[in-house]
């Protein structure tokens, strides 16, 4: 049976992700019909959506898009759809990371950060949302409006029903995979697990 993903917030299935989801059937899930996404919907509705469906979520830049308060219904959404062994991927920017960099560096807010394919990214970009984006998008939703460190992320996955986490962090991100149970000799290989939380 293929395995099926749910691509949450990934905007086009043009952009790139992670090899591990090779040969599965990738489901598009956008705000913005734009994309050509399977399903338009807001995150914080997909318990409207059949459970137990997918075999994991990827959530890539997307979640912190959301209120603070509105990020555990985003994940419980997450877990609602999942299948029992199913996982979910989760990057996201790494605002301690981003800190320490910046006060070890005397770095100002629109101080360059590095060169992405999109164009430079300021520290008020990993911060805020990426200026241009949402310049030229006119929508205040590509505006960041929480942030993260992987203590309080790791902490709201558990919250919301993912026992097990395992994560990594570098280039001002957190990566985390979270699983409703122990994972399968299948899916540890496919992942190549990180450390675990």
């Amino acid at each position: 049976m293929q395995k099926k993903l749910l691509n949450v917030g990934g905007n086009s299935k043009a952009i790139a992700i992670p090899a591990h989801y090779d040969g599965w059937t990738h489901h598009l899930l956008d705000i913005d019909p734009t994309g050509n996404p399977d399903i338009v919907c807001d995150a914080r509705l997909l318990d409207q959506i059949t459970s137990d469906d997918y075999d994991s979520v990827y959530c890539s830049h997307n979640l912190e898009h959301y209120y603070s308060h509105d990020v555990p219904k985003v994940l419980k959404g997450f877990h609602h759809i999942l299948k029992s062994d199913g996982f979910a991927h989760i990057r996201v920017p790494d605002i301690q990371a981003l800190m320490q960099h910046v006060v070890k560096n005397n770095m100002d807010i629109n101080d360059v950060l590095y060169q992405s394919p999109a164009g430079p990214i300021a520290v008020k970009d990993v911060i805020y949302g990426f200026g241009k984006q949402i310049e030229r998008s006119g929508q205040d939703f590509y505006a960041h409006k929480t942030g993260f460190f992987t203590k309080s992320l790791l902490s709201v996955l558990k919250e919301c029903g993912f026992p097990i986490t395992y994560y990594s962090v570098g280039n001002f991100e957190i990566s985390v995979f979270a699983l409703k149970q122990k994972p399968s000799e299948y899916v540890a290989n496919l992942l190549k697990l990180p450390v675990a939380a």
